[in-house]
């Protein structure tokens, strides 16, 4: 009688999203997976915890996904939280003092779905509309990752006026990529206005999780554990070695050992993972040229409602986005709860806590008159320094692919080669590329990664 077949085991380092997503592509794929997470929760970079000083459970940052991201969407429906995420058509846009423009969907086909709502924007003048349109025809085609051209330059030289910079392409680019115009590559910015604007109407739609986001991700976890494999929390691994049929990870002073290796750890972390050696110096040196963009996030709490709107983005001021954390989450209490976003924050890293605070309240009230007559209850600054990796020209470089310099051992991270800027998306896809590896090295042929959203209306024409 032939023994059952013994399940090959996979290692993988880091909880974050590349790590889950690898992880629960293998243990549907049949492999037995061990997943170690230093943190006492999942999510990496994507989480929530007990904030000390509040006693709230707050986000390290507030995370927003479009109906473009088909892999993190699909990642969702996996592990069975496609239901905590809250979905909005339209894009409300705050100019100090109060006025609104909204971009929202029409019944016209892609890519003018939104003509008409944009059209109207009190935000821009008709010049900056013109020129916009005209900029979007060249957006329609992939643009090149010229090392030399950021996509301030090419905003420029394609006639765009300063305020249409500040009131459109900066707001939505900064928030997307993280990083400012100038130091941005126009390979991904481009993507992102062809991904959510011009290829269909379900590509801009905007999804907010309704939940804390470790409470999202460690669903993923519960769907490793429930398929046979296990979840490590506050287990640090502090570097593996390869031999000839099977990986020896280190962790805590003791060793493991696996038949594969995924390392799903950041880039500004996972140098001091690997080996010394040769084998270790082409990597160790792409990721010596990556650069951190930070996030910060202001979390106050006040005594009443402050606004009826869920979210909002803000124009002309330090603060980008607001997000009404109160009615987001359902929370009943009479007050608000709002979490204020500072993408590619470079000058809020080296403010102290209490003036980001002034800062934020002397904003908030321009936009909201109500939250200069509610009483500040408690107040946060959660500062994500190495929150992205800077999508600067040039950058797709020092990104790899999923395999690595030892053919068990393989890559995933949002630094990876995605084809996606460093986002939820691309952490996704690079856990879905480095299990598709994985599982062709052990001599199975599967696919996890979904394909984007197709073109629709007239936009099957022009793309």
């Amino acid at each position: 009688m032939t023994p059952p077949q013994t399940k090959k085991t996979v290692a993988i380092v880091g909880g974050g999203l590349a790590g889950l997503a690898a992880g629960c592509a293998l243990v549907e794929a049949g492999f037995a997976v061990r997943l170690y997470e230093r943190r006492p929760y999942l999510g990496g970079r994507a989480s929530s915890y007990q904030h000390p000083g509040t006693g709230e459970v707050v986000d390290n940052c507030q995370h927003v996904l479009l109906g473009c991201c088909t892999n993190l969407i699909d990642f969702y429906r996996r592990t069975g939280t496609e239901g905590r995420i809250h979905w909005f058509e339209q894009l409300l846009f705050l100019e100090p003092g109060g006025r609104q423009s909204v971009i929202q969907p029409s019944f016209l086909p892609a890519p003018l779905h939104a003509a008409p709502s944009f059209l109207a924007a009190s935000a821009l003048s008709l010049r900056d509309k013109l020129g916009i349109a005209s900029a979007m025809v060249p957006l329609r085609q992939e643009v090149s990752d010229d090392s030399r051209q950021s996509f301030l330059d090419w905003l420029r030289r394609h006639g765009q006026t300063q305020r249409a910079i500040e009131r459109f392409w900066k707001v939505v680019l900064v928030s997307a990529l993280n990083e400012d115009l100038e130091r941005s590559s126009a390979k991904y910015a481009a993507q992102v206005f062809r991904e959510s604007f011009l290829k269909s109407r379900e590509g801009g739609r905007m999804g907010i999780p309704a939940v804390p986001l470790s409470d999202l991700y460690g669903a993923a976890g519960e769907y490793i554990a429930s398929r046979g494999g296990e979840v490590s929390l506050r287990c640090p691994v502090e570097g593996f070695s390869v031999q000839a049929k099977q990986v020896v990870i280190h962790c805590g002073g003791q060793q493991a050992t696996a038949d594969y290796l995924v390392l799903a750890a950041p880039f500004n972390g996972l140098a001091q993972l690997l080996p010394e050696g040769k084998e270790s110096e082409r990597l160790r040196e792409a990721l010596s040229r990556f650069e951190s963009s930070p996030i910060t996030g202001v979390h106050l709490w006040f005594d009443r409602e402050i606004t009826d709107l869920e979210h909002a983005v803000l124009l002309d001021r330090t603060i980008q986005w607001m997000f009404h954390k109160s009615k987001l989450l359902g929370r009943s209490d009479p007050g608000s709860y709002v979490e204020l976003v500072i993408s590619s924050s470079k000058q809020q890293v080296e403010m102290g806590r209490q003036e980001i605070i002034d800062l934020a309240l002397r904003e908030l009230a321009e936009f909201f008159p109500k939250a200069a007559e509610a009483r500040l209850e408690k107040a946060t600054v959660i500062k994500e320094v190495h929150a992205t990796y800077s999508p600067r020209p040039g950058v797709d470089e020092y990104r790899t692919g999923p395999q690595s310099e030892w053919p068990r051992v393989f890559l995933a991270g949002d630094w990876t080669a995605t084809g996606w800027p460093a986002t939820m998306e691309g952490a996704v896809r690079s856990g879905y590329l480095a299990a598709e590896a994985l599982c062709q090295t052990a001599g199975q042929a599967r696919r996890f990664l979904v394909s984007g959203l197709a073109a629709t209306g007239l936009s099957r024409l022009l793309m």
